[in-house]
């Protein structure tokens, strides 16, 4: 496990020499094996605390601890050792070493013997689905492909934990999600702890298990993403489900229009069905939509709703695991 407890970090303006505070009172628990996030704007703080994680930077205030080790008393030896255990993402790759000498590089820092160091970048070619491009030069890839090679030859010496700083920089669009899948195998094969930190929630809402939002160096929010979703007034949750865009007009006609957040193959697929059938009431979606979470199905609907029992209806979707998260009445309280 990875604790920060507390941790405040400063630096001084290279323009008025006056400090600038990057982390204040910052903690977080990271459990070992998971993929954790933390996500905020530029300028939020996320990289000095990727860089205090790593043990790249000491921190101001505060402690990181590995396993309840303080590392603010190691040095020497036993900080190089601690290091070891990490593995930080580098997306820079050395152009004239070919894809499999860019992985190979940490493992003959270390002196690892021929044959173990060619089964080892075997397997991390596998993992990072580019066995194809052992022999090609880093420009003859694609920049989501660089950045795969970069991943592996950061998991190669097999490290405890991975730090991913904005994984999916400079990646387009279309190949981030291949980038995402290298990240969620280094936790589910290899069994390492991953911490990203990235200023796209859709990087959260894809691939992390828990998730943290910094803003302005501090952390406004956290949790696990999936139970954070049907928390009224969460900045997280909003950012990660389907817009709602509905008009008065469209409101108007229903006797109560509500927000409500489904998670879960039976509760996107049934639920709503379900409830009208059973309360004699009509249930008609006038806005929201479907995402995922990692493999989990999502909705946020804006339901229009007419009929008697309406409210016991309501009632009976939250008793099944439904998150009525607000309830407008007629024209009042509904957006433009």
């Amino acid at each position: 496990m990875i604790t920060v407890e507390n941790v405040s970090k400063s630096f001084s303006s290279s323009d008025t020499g006056t400090p600038v505070v990057a982390l204040r009172d910052v903690s977080l628990a990271v459990q070992a094996g998971s993929l954790y996030g933390v996500v905020g704007p530029a300028g939020s703080g996320k990289s000095t605390l990727a860089r205090c994680v790593a043990l790249q930077e000491r921190p101001d205030r505060g402690v990181v601890r590995f396993d309840g080790l303080n590392t603010a008393t190691l040095d020497g030896r036993k900080l190089r050792d601690t290091r070891r255990q990490l593995a930080v993402l580098d997306p820079r790759l050395q152009p004239e070493r070919t894809v499999a000498g860019n992985v190979a590089a940490p493992l003959e820092l270390l002196g690892v013997d021929g044959p173990q160091r060619r089964q080892r970048v075997a397997s991390l070619l596998d993992l990072i689905g580019l066995s194809r491009r052992a022999g090609q030069l880093p420009n003859e890839l694609t920049s989501g492909q660089r950045r795969r090679v970069a991943l592996a030859r950061a998991l190669v010496g097999g490290p405890a934990v991975l730090l991913a700083d904005d994984p999916t920089n400079g990646v387009t669009a279309e190949e981030s999600g291949s980038v995402l899948a290298v990240l969620d195998r280094a936790r589910a094969e290899l069994g390492a702890t991953v911490v990203v930190t990235t200023p796209d929630a859709g990087v959260a809402r894809r691939v992390c298990d828990d998730v943290a939002l910094l803003d302005q160096g501090r952390v406004v929010e956290s949790g696990n993403v999936l139970g954070l979703l049907g928390k009224a007034g969460s900045r997280i949750a909003n950012e990660l489900l389907p817009s709602i865009e509905t008009s008065r007009a469209q409101a108007a006609q229903y006797d109560v229009a509500v927000d409500v957040v489904l998670i879960g193959f039976a509760a996107v697929g049934a639920l709503l069905p379900e409830a009208a059938g059973r309360f004699d009431v009509e249930l008609a979606t006038i806005g929201g939509g479907l995402t995922r979470v990692g493999d989990t199905p999502v909705a946020r609907f804006r339901l229009g709703v007419r009929g008697q029992r309406a409210d016991a209806a309501l009632a009976w979707i939250v008793e099944r695991g439904g998150h009525v998260t607000h309830t407008l009445y007629g024209l009042r309280n509904v957006a433009a």
